[in-house]
């Protein structure tokens, strides 16, 4: 049995189960999407926004890429923003980044990542801005861990300023926005910032 094949029979044994334990399950999906909250995250495999989370499908509108950029000339991130915010009209959006985020280690590094370094790009601004209170940091790993926290800050600095956002805080009064890291270490969510529709913003 191929690797490919594992997953289609994992598949109709999760299908299976959901039926047996909830008959519904499946009928409701279909029927209608509501899900309260958007999230941003990494692409990495290690943080399934349902499983740390503990919501079930239907519930969390998910986007994914590398290191959870917010970039507003990335039609793919905006469709989603503008699409889950207008249509959807989710309640809160989540920007997760996570410790140990590959993208973060290969903007720091001095390796040529070819079509990859345009991404990593927008992680090198965020180097930049802090570039005095990261430098001042000697242990790299606890230097990368801040890194990925200022990236987290400034992806929600920048989707506040979307004209998605802007729009929807002034006409709907939402969606709050949270910025998170997740460590993979102990699989514990840290809040870093939060900021609410009238704009006055908490930053931990």
């Amino acid at each position: 049995m191929t690797p490919i094949d594992i997953l289609l029979k994992n598949n109709k044994e999760w299908a299976n189960a959901q039926v047996k334990a909830d008959p519904g399950f499946f009928k409701r999906l279909e029927a209608l999407q509501t899900p309260e909250f958007l999230w941003i995250g990494c692409s990495d495999s290690r943080v399934p926004a349902n499983q740390i989370t503990g919501t079930k499908p239907g519930e969390v509108f998910v986007h994914r890429n590398v290191a959870n950029l917010v970039v507003q000339n990335d039609l793919n991130a905006m469709s989603v923003i503008q699409y889950s915010v207008q249509v959807l009209k989710v309640k809160h959006i989540i920007v997760c980044g996570h410790y140990g985020c590959g993208g973060i280690q290969a903007a720091m590094s001095n390796q040529n990542w070819g079509l990859l370094d345009k991404w990593l790009y927008h992680i090198k601004t965020v180097y930049v801005k802090h570039k005095a209170e990261l430098d001042a940091i000697p242990n790299e790993e606890e230097r990368l861990k801040k890194l990925v926290e200022f990236n987290v800050l400034e992806q929600i600095l920048t989707l506040s300023k979307t004209d998605i956002i802007r729009n929807s805080w002034k006409n709907e009064q939402a969606p709050e926005l949270h910025g998170w890291v997740y460590s993979l270490s102990n699989g514990i969510l840290k809040s870093i910032i939060e900021m609410v529709p009238d704009s006055n913003m908490q930053i931990n």
